[in-house]
């Protein structure tokens, strides 16, 4: 038996709904904000530093709550900060890191439908 589509069911389903999209350099942002929140460990550094005092930590305070070496607690904050999540302040020997001001609400803006 023959499919039968009805011609007003066909256009509505293929009908283009996207008004708009990410820019080219806008995607290649949000694609590295999501690479670096997609590792556990680095989710979990970003809410140590958010739920520190004054919405701070210092790395050193990082490694312990994590179980990994200062290098590798170090590695997985410069990704953070190379994607803008977080923001980060030297004070003498050790480099102190803040949740970077609307960082996570601006990921999330950019894949919600207005």
């Amino acid at each position: 038996m023959p499919l039968i589509v009805d011609a007003a069911t066909e256009s509505s389903c293929c009908a283009p709904r996207i008004t708009s999209a990410l820019s080219d350099e806008d995607a290649e942002h949000l694609a590295k904000v999501f690479k670096a929140l997609g590792d556990a460990t680095r989710v979990k550094l970003l809410s140590l530093i958010a739920a520190g005092e004054g919405g701070e930590a210092c790395i050193c305070d990082l490694t312990e709550p994590v179980g990994l070496s200062q290098g590798t607690v170090s590695h997985h904050m410069k990704l953070l900060t190379d994607a803008g999540l977080v923001t980060r302040q030297q004070r003498g020997k050790w480099a102190h890191f803040s949740v970077a001001d609307g960082a996570l609400e601006s990921a999330a803006a950019a894949l919600r439908v207005e």
